[in-house]
């Protein structure tokens, strides 16, 4: 018997996802697919992207539509485009073999023309996006009235990307007597109210622990200078073979500054962050999903909602000033019980949010030493020459060749040929290795600047003299400062954003700004000595009609500033 059919499912549905290669239900599909199809409970169900999630909703909605009614019986929102599309393909290929059913997927970037005709035509289930979603009801294109089924898909995300009134106006809009999912990877306060506020008595599963990684992903890091952090980066690349992964940065110009350096130094890369217009993200995405794309530079917010399959590993360039945007990150990889690798790529005074990680996320991290000169190139040797052997195997593939053009090398020594097809192969990839140093920091260093102690003055010391170094323009003193500006929360910023306006009014690079800290109307953050010398200059600049101040946070009263 079907493992599918055991759960109640249609056989016509068990059908198309044994035809997908769907052998036994995951966790999250065992325990959620029996409560959609009776529909007997709302739901809230904590796991991670890559458990299974769209099946198990999208399975159960697809068995409850009553095929004879026309109007709109599920709806499923999610935060991006991405997930939007990636959701509506997927139930398209559950309901293969069922009678037709109309699943239309709404969003924003694309025409809303071309959404209204196939809303007007067929949309028993709509997959949309928030703002849109709220577009065509206005345009009282879309009507909720008969809606039996209402998903909120990555739900803590959405409230991330400030959609939080968008939400609450949709649910707002449904029948009273509908079932609703929430699906989220984390169980955060805010989460916790909509669930207070729209559901009714929900059934609570738990796949693995809250808020934590999946146990398929590696968990690593490595110390190493700021100023080598390009290095370590271009290393990680040069020795994985087959890297296809996903960096994660702080800001839009960084992310934008270390693409344009990759790109320059000869590798296949490219970059998502929120000044790309929707057809240039488009054409990213899909050169990625393609492989055409081997490093994907990408913010948070950019990043929310990419789904694509066999990605290996997942470099933290920077660790997220919200952790439990690690859970997010990390989660891009090993999907569908796939292995992958997240590295987060720390310098001596990040350290300690290691920790914070490992005690929020329950994962452990083991140490990853950057390979040194040697080790890369041992390692592209070996896969070139087994690649080398792979295609001489295979003699249909070989060329004849006249043997004059062939005799000059048949007179060299074979230990010679080995050598210069070797120097060659190095050459074309452009690897120049050679004395290359070591970059690992000492361990001794990381265990010391985990437990950076906060002076009272307001500034904060990690590491050994003399190890701070420099990294382009937020480079400064060893010394650390604890600074305020007057942004925050209540102003509707997220953390890049502040960076972003730092950046603006300053030409301090966001990289110099550490663990915001943000309140209600403003927020703390920490910078070296020099950057914050030049922060504190800052003049002629205004958020929302009020003027910009950066100071020593020792010079402010935090109660004056309550939010």
């Amino acid at each position: 018997m079907n493992p599918f059919s055991a759960l109640g499912l249609d056989p016509a549905i068990c059908r198309a996802i044994e035809e997908l290669g769907f052998e036994n239900p995951t966790d999250i599909q065992l325990k959620a697919i029996p409560l959609f199809l009776s529909q007997a409970s709302d739901l809230i169900a904590l796991a991670q992207t890559g458990t299974g999630k769209t099946a198990a909703f999208g399975l159960p909605i697809l068995q409850n539509i009553e095929p004879d009614v026309r109007t709109t019986q599920a709806l499923i929102i999610s935060p991006t485009r991405e997930l939007c599309m990636q959701i509506a393909s997927d139930l398209k290929k559950f309901s293969k073999h069922l009678p037709p059913v109309g699943i239309v997927a709404v969003y924003g970037g694309s025409s809303i023309t071309a959404q209204i005709r196939e809303i007007r035509h067929s949309s028993q289930i709509i997959v949309a996006t928030p703002g849109r979603l709220i577009d065509l009801i206005e345009r009282k294109v879309i009507k909720l009235q008969d809606v039996s089924t209402v998903v909120l898909d990555e739900a803590d995300e959405m409230l991330n990307m400030g959609f939080r009134e968008d939400m609450e106006r949709i649910l707002a809009e449904t029948p009273e007597e509908k079932i609703t999912g929430l699906f989220s990877a984390t169980m955060s306060p805010d989460i916790r109210r909509i669930a207070a506020t729209y559901l009714k008595d929900p059934v609570e599963v738990t796949i693995g622990k809250k808020n934590t990684a999946q146990q398929n992903i590696s968990h690593q890091y490595s110390v190493v200078q700021a100023k080598d952090k390009y290095t370590a980066l271009k290393r990680i690349i040069d020795f994985h073979e087959d890297f296809y992964g996903i960096v994660f940065c702080t800001t839009k110009a960084e992310t934008q500054e270390l693409s344009d350096h990759l790109v320059r130094d000869g590798y296949s890369a490219d970059c998502l962050h929120g000044d790309l217009a929707q057809a240039q993200r488009d054409k990213v995405m899909h050169r990625f999903r393609h492989k055409a794309i081997k490093a994907l530079l990408a913010t948070d917010v950019a990043a929310r909602g990419i789904d694509v399959k066999n990605i290996s590993h997942i470099i933290h360039y920077h660790l997220p000033d919200d952790i439990e945007n690690y859970t997010h990150r990390s989660g891009r990889t090993a999907r569908a019980g796939q292995k992958g690798v997240s590295i987060a790529l720390l310098h001596i005074r990040e350290a300690y949010k290691l920790h914070q990680i490992e005690k929020l996320a329950g994962v452990k991290f083991e140490r990853y030493l950057i390979p040194n000169g040697e080790q890369v190139i041992q390692a592209r040797i070996k896969n070139f020459i087994e690649a080398f052997k792979a295609d001489s195997d295979d003699d249909a593939k070989l060329k004849r060749f006249k043997n004059e053009w062939i005799w000059p090398l048949m007179e060299l020594d074979k230990e010679v040929i080995v050598q210069k097809l070797i120097e060659s192969e190095l050459k074309r990839m452009g690897i120049n290795y050679t004395d290359a140093p070591d970059i690992n920091v000492d361990e001794t260093a990381r265990g010391s600047a985990g437990r950076g102690e906060k002076s009272r003055g307001g500034s904060w010391e990690g590491g050994k003299p003399g190890k701070g170094g420099r990294s382009g323009k937020s480079g400064g003193s060893g010394k650390m400062v604890r600074l305020f500006i007057n942004v925050g929360k209540k102003d509707g910023l997220k953390y890049d954003e502040i960076r972003e306006m730092i950046y603006k009014h300053t030409k301090v690079s966001g990289r110099a700004v550490k663990d915001i800290e943000m309140k209600g109307v403003y927020s703390f953050f920490i910078a070296d000595h020099d950057s914050a010398d030049q922060m504190r200059k800052i003049k002629n600049a205004s958020f929302n009609g009020r003027p910009l101040r950066i100071d020593l946070a020792s010079e402010q009263k935090e109660g004056k500033y309550n939010s």
